[in-house]
């Protein structure tokens, strides 16, 4: 397995404004209430990319979807996506690329919270938001063979896992 870890100059965005944007234009008026507030939104797909819920169902990602605090991203082949978080964490995930938002949660007000991502296969470009500049060590990104705690504000991960 080859795997590295590159630290990147830093990078800001905006995906404040951009979920508000997103959470209105996206809410359909017969769509039921979500229980649990959503971790964030597709920003941009290019290509195939699937959502695949924690209950199992599959759906094809457009932006501005909601993507839910679990959640898996399936991207194929010359396919790409970019998300954006609630707390401004920006997750890119590269082509042929199968990645888990394992867990994700996060209080504005204090702006605490924690993110647990799994890099199954392909590759990941994170550029953390305000839960990795209060507390850098509640962000974790697994692979199959590792677990890399976060120490940095943007970074690469790729894993050549198994499909």
């Amino acid at each position: 397995m080859k795997k590295f870890l590159s630290v990147l100059g830093g990078l800001a965005l905006c995906g404040a404004a951009a979920l508000a944007q997103a959470q209105s234009s996206s809410s359909a008026p017969n769509a039921k209430p979500i229980a649990e507030p959503q971790a964030g939104f597709v920003k941009s797909v290019r290509g195939n990319v699937q959502l695949l819920s924690a209950a199992g169902t599959s759906r094809t990602a457009s932006a501005g979807d909601a993507l839910a605090a679990v959640d898996r991203i399936v991207t194929g082949p010359d396919s790409s996506a970019s998300v954006v978080l609630r707390d401004d964490t920006t997750l890119m995930v590269g082509p042929s690329s199968r990645l888990d938002l394992k867990e994700f949660h996060f209080n504005s007000t204090t702006h605490e919270g924690g993110v647990l991502v799994s890099l199954l296969r392909g590759s990941m470009r994170m550029i953390t938001g305000l839960i990795g500049k209060t507390n850098p060590d509640a962000i974790r990104v697994e692979t199959q063979t590792a677990t890399i705690g976060i120490r940095g504000t943007d970074f690469i991960v790729q894993a050549d896992g198994q499909p």
